[in-house]
């Protein structure tokens, strides 16, 4: 046998040898990055599903006083429009959008026809007035004057 020619068959097996480890090697790094992304792909399916479930559980329900039905003020939300609120809630955005500007709920009960001088007949609106705020509907200044949402 030629010595030369075992010599570059010695070689070149070391040199596959050598190949095939770097190979192993990067075999195992993509398998275990894979695996890595399934886990994260299992997390968020999971954590997906809770907060669907949260939302769900967070959604105002329709509920009931003394056996009667109670309509409840929905979140505003993206998808939720304002048809959704009874018209009494519609008619007040209304009005606080149609302003020139940030308006108190005297202004509101104005332009609504309410009689603003009878204290029994304000307070209900201003009671409202901050539920439309405490949903996102509406948006309450310091100084206690209402103004749309941006």
């Amino acid at each position: 046998m030629d010595p030369e020619l075992l010599e570059r068959i010695t070689a070149r097996r070391a040199e596959l040898d050598e190949l095939e480890e770097e190979l192993a090697q990067r075999l195992a790094e993509v398998r275990a990055e894979r695996d890595e992304l399934a886990v994260a792909e299992r997390v968020l399916e999971r954590m997906s599903e809770q907060l669907t479930d949260e939302r769900a559980s967070a959604a105002p329900a329709p509920g009931q006083v003394g056996g009667r039905p109670v309509l409840l003020i929905p979140h505003r939300t993206s998808g939720v429009e304002e048809t959704t609120l009874p018209p009494d809630y519609q008619r007040i955005l209304t009005a606080v959008g149609q302003a020139a500007g940030p308006v108190m709920a005297r202004q509101v009960g104005d332009a609504l026809g309410i009689d603003v001088n009878v204290r029994a007949k304000l307070e209900p609106l201003r009671g409202k007035l901050v539920r439309l705020v405490d949903r996102g509907w509406l948006r309450k200044l310091p100084d206690g004057r209402f103004t749309t949402r941006l």
